[in-house]
Parts: C-alpha cells; structure tokens; sequence
C-alpha cells in the first residue's frame, strides 16, 4: 500500500514540501507520495478525520491554519505546546492525532547556530502571524534575551506578548526608525513573497552588522534580502528552516533522519529559479 502525505495551506502552489518529501522518499526506498492539499477552515475536520482513518500517515500544516489545525486534532506536544502553533500531523501508535512544530527546530538549525554571544543581542520579528511564535521561541531558546516585535495589525502583537511576557512591542509605523537598533532582523510576514506585496521602504538604516533572516524562500531573494545583501549585511532566506523544518517532519513520520544532501539543495534551488 502506498502511504501518502501532503501538506494543507491557502494558498499553498508555492510549496515546495512535494518536491522535498518526495526525494527523500525515493532515495529511502519508501512506497509514498506526498500532494498539495488546498483547503479552507470548513475542511479541517475532514482531513484530521482522513488522518484517523490512515487515508494520510501525516500532513504539513501552513499559513493560515497553523492555530487553527489545533481546534481539531487531539493532543499537542513539545514546541507545539509552547507555541501554540502546530505544522506537523501525525497519527500515533494509539491512535491518537498528534500536533508537532517542527518550525522551530528548523530555525534553530539553520540559522540562529550562527550567531555569537547571544546574550547581549536585540532582536526584533517583523510580523506576528502563523509562524511567528515559533520564531520567538527558537530565539528564545537561543539565548537572546532582548525581543521586540511589529506587525501591522497591534492587537496581533498584544495577543502573542500574553504567550510570551518578555516581547517589547514597537508599534508599525515606527518600523523604519526603529529598526537601527537591532542586531537579528527577522521577516516572518508575508512581504516580500513571489506575486506579493513588499515592504514599502528599504532597510538602509540597520546596524553594519546587522543578520538578517526571510521565512520566505520563494522567491529566493527577495527585494529586501537582495538591497541588504548588496549593503554587506549578512543575510539569509527562507530554504534552509524550509529543509531543516522538512528534515524533522520526514523523521516523525518515518523514522528516518534523512540527509540533506547536495542533490537535494541543488533540485529545491532549480526549481526557485
């Protein structure tokens, strides 16, 4: 029987999760396929209930259903518990529909590794919505004591700082002033992704030193990252959480810690370009 998987979102084509999974399900020699799933809210209940019935060993969860998936499933653990926001599904061996974040290990892997003497950084998250708090717990967990975060939309940020008591909040409009004191810039909106809205400034302001991190990875740069690239910032997109995060999913699903080979990286890149 061929297992299969797939990962919910709207809208979702820009997901590369299929390409992902399925090379590692060939090079694993595993009987799978992995689909693009796009759903609404109302749909929810019905694909935990495919999950029960084994029609799905497990799903990816994305934007906007990252909360929302937990209304329906039956019991949340680890980093999903901690922040409230869940993209991995699985069945367990009791039958019980579980929800992972697998989000903030996939940061934590790629990128926050790199940086030094945490203790005494600012780091400010641009955007309060499906990922958010598994980027304020990854920075958490790093060791960076100082966060402050901005979004659009305050109350957003309100809600998130009843999770996390430490969060400074710095209103939107003070955004472009502001962002001269931070040393970690993370984008975790939706700015900046292929067909999308963008941010309507540049970042010329930020500290020379400044690190600056994209959730998005399609497309591979986008007009920020490329302006701060350019400046000398060190900069980094959205593909290595995409693959780290992935690498951590595959593993809850199949019990194997695939490699995250050239092979790999090399098809994922070929198909952002």
């Amino acid at each position: 029987m061929k297992k299969k998987f797939g990962i919910i979102g709207k809208p979702i084509k820009h997901s590369l999760s299929p390409v992902l999974h399925k090379y590692w399900f060939k090079k694993y020699n595993i009987n799978a396929d992995y689909e693009i799933i796009e759903v609404d809210d109302k749909k929810l209940p019905d694909i935990i209930k495919k999950i029960k019935q084994r029609d799905y060993e497990g799903i990816n969860v994305t934007l906007p259903f990252k909360q929302q998936i937990i209304n329906h499933i039956d019991k949340i653990v680890n980093d999903a518990e901690l922040t409230g926001s869940v993209n991995t599904v699985l069945l367990n061996s009791n039958k019980v529909v579980i929800g992972e974040n697998t989000d903030v290990y996939g940061l934590q892997a790629a990128y926050l590794k790199e940086i030094e003497n945490n203790f005494n950084k600012k780091a400010l998250i641009i955007g309060a919505g499906g990922v958010s708090p598994s980027v304020i717990l990854s920075i958490k967990k790093s060791g960076i004591k100082k966060v402050s975060i901005t979004n659009r939309t305050n109350e957003k940020c309100i809600f998130l700082k009843k999770k996390f008591n430490f969060l400074n909040i710095i209103p939107w409009v003070d955004l472009k002033s502001e962002i001269k004191n931070f040393d970690i810039i993370i984008n975790a909106t939706s700015l900046g992704l292929k067909n999308g809205d963008d941010f309507n400034f540049n970042f010329a302001n930020t500290k020379k030193d400044a690190i600056y991190i994209d959730t998005i990875y399609n497309p591979l740069e986008t007009k920020t990252y490329k302006y701060l690239k350019e400046e000398g910032r060190k900069v980094f997109n959205g593909l290595d959480m995409f693959i780290y995060q992935g690498q951590k999913s595959f593993y809850l699903w199949n019990k194997i810690n695939p490699e995250i080979d050239d092979g790999l990286v090399e098809l994922l890149n070929s198909k952002l370009k």
